[in-house]
Parts: C-alpha cells; sequence; structure tokens
C-alpha cells in the first residue's frame, strides 16, 4: 500500500450515514476516480496520476477492496462476491441505480467546492463504470466518463444493453446531454463484460452527446490485444505513444481538458 498510494493525501468524506476514506493528489478541477474491481490498485493508482499530471485533482474514494493492493484473480473473485451481497450495488436489477451513487455525488459536489472551475470529472471503471453516469443527474458533473461499464451483469438480452440507472435518472441524463453534457465511454469490442448492445443504448438515448472509444480485440487484431482485454485505462493500457490505449487514455484527458478548463 505505501508505494502504490505514496504521494497521495489520505483524507476522509462523510454523507449519507457512511464515511469513508478518500485519496487526493495534484491541483486544479476535481476528477473523481472510482476503482474498478477489485479495488484501488498500482494500475487504477497509476491512472490517477496520469489525470493529477494534466492538471487536475485526483480524487480516489474508498469504493470495495484493500487500498493499494495489488491485483490478482482471487482478490478479484473476493471483492466481487463481497460487493454482490451490498446493498450499497445493484449487480443484475435492471431500471435501477445503485446506491452508493449518491455518496459519489455528495462526494462530487465536496471536491467542485474545495477545487473550483466549472464542475467536476468522474470516471467509473467496470463494475462502476456506469456510477458516472448516474452521477451526471447532479448539474455539477460535467464530464463522466464510463470506462467498460459493466454493470448490471449481462446475463440476457435485456441486461445487456440496461445502463445500470433507474427510469428517473435516466430522463435526467438526456436533459443534461440535450444542454450540452457530453459523456465519454470507452470499451474493447470484445469484451463480453461490456456488450456492445449497452453503447448502442446510449447513443439511442442521448445521440450526438456520446462519444464512444471501442478498440478492437479481435482475433488476430494489429495492436496485439488480448482476446480478454477489459481494462482500458489500467491492466490493459500500453502506455507507449501511438498505441490505441494511450490514444485512448490521451482521449480522456483533453476531454477532462475541454469540459474542466474550458
Amino acid at each position: 500500500m505505501a508505494d502504490t498510494l505514496e504521494g497521495f493525501e489520505r483524507t476522509t468524506f462523510t454523507a449519507e450515514g457512511k464515511t469513508r476514506a478518500v485519496y487526493r493528489t495534484g491541483s486544479g478541477p476535481a476528477v473523481i476516480v472510482i476503482s474498478e474491481m477489485p479495488g484501488i490498485t498500482p494500475g487504477v493508482a497509476r491512472f490517477a496520476q496520469s489525470v493529477a499530471a494534466a492538471g487536475f485533482t485526483a480524487v480516489m474514494p474508498h469504493v470495495f477492496g484493500d487500498d493499494g493492493r495489488e491485483m490478482s484473480a482471487s482478490y478479484v473473485a473476493g471483492s466481487i462476491a463481497k460487493a454482490c451481497i451490498s446493498r450499497e450495488f445493484t449487480v443484475l436489477a435492471q431500471g435501477k441505480t445503485s446506491p452508493i451513487t449518491t455518496w459519489l455525488r455528495a462526494l462530487a459536489r465536496h471536491e467542485h467546492e474545495l477545487c473550483g472551475g466549472p464542475g467536476v470529472g468522474a470516471v467509473g471503471m467496470c463494475f462502476t463504470g456506469g456510477f458516472a453516469l448516474a452521477m451526471m443527474v447532479d448539474d455539477v458533473v460535467v464530464a463522466p466518463v464510463l470506462s467498460q461499464p459493466s454493470l448490471p451483469f449481462p446475463v440476457s438480452k435485456s441486461h445487456r444493453r440496461a445502463l445500470g440507472i433507474s427510469e428517473a435518472d435516466t430522463k435526467r441524463v438526456q436533459e443534461r446531454a440535450a444542454g450540452g453534457t457530453c459523456v465519454l465511454a470507452l470499451r474493447f469490442t470484445g469484451d463480453k463484460l461490456s456488450p456492445p448492445e449497452r453503447f448502442e443504448h446510449l447513443r439511442e438515448l442521448i445521440g450526438d452527446a456520446f462519444v464512444a472509444i471501442e478498440l478492437d480485440s479481435s482475433p488476430g487484431n494489429p495492436h496485439g490485444h488480448r482476446k480478454a482485454a477489459h481494462s482500458v485505462l489500467t491492466e490493459d493500457l500500453d502506455d507507449r505513444p501511438g498505441t490505441p490505449t494511450r490514444a485512448a487514455l490521451d482521449q480522456v484527458l483533453e476531454f477532462f481538458a475541454e469540459r474542466l478548463r474550458g
């Protein structure tokens, strides 16, 4: 943990009767970085450091897992099992928003007060990918990014299209999009956890306000992306200039620059 989170300031934030650890680094407008499964891994921390290096305050709340712990298959399985029985997360139900997003929206408002700017950015990944969309119901969230959104789990045809938000929140997302707020989303084309139907639904819902980055992970793809490639900004990121994942990372940072610094 010490090496992974070196350079981050650890604080706490309380809302909705829940106190969580929060790790912050950088300066400038805030970007809420919501970790993927199994938690704040070294890969998630490196992404947050990239956000900070681009001129923003990266804010990582503890959502699940052991902060700073390395990724492993057993660690992922354990974190998923715990999250699936938690009342804070809606993993299968359609038309419902995960309750934890109310806490995350409160954190976003708090960080906006601290950091200023026109609003805050939010990045959800994998299990939390759709949380950034749910946070968009609050006016303070002006740059939502959905990286490989995986909830609700795509266990049926209708689940593959589902966005993990309530009907009321869906209408609010449409209103925000009509008012000029864009949604940026990323996935690998072969990712079964984040199916193409979910992106198609977002296109239908908000039209040109939806910006999709879909990276080729088909068999024999020219970039060497593995068949099971999933985590665009962390575990499957090839950070070398000129690679598709590096270009995707750069586009995310440019999105924040446009929306948070004008």
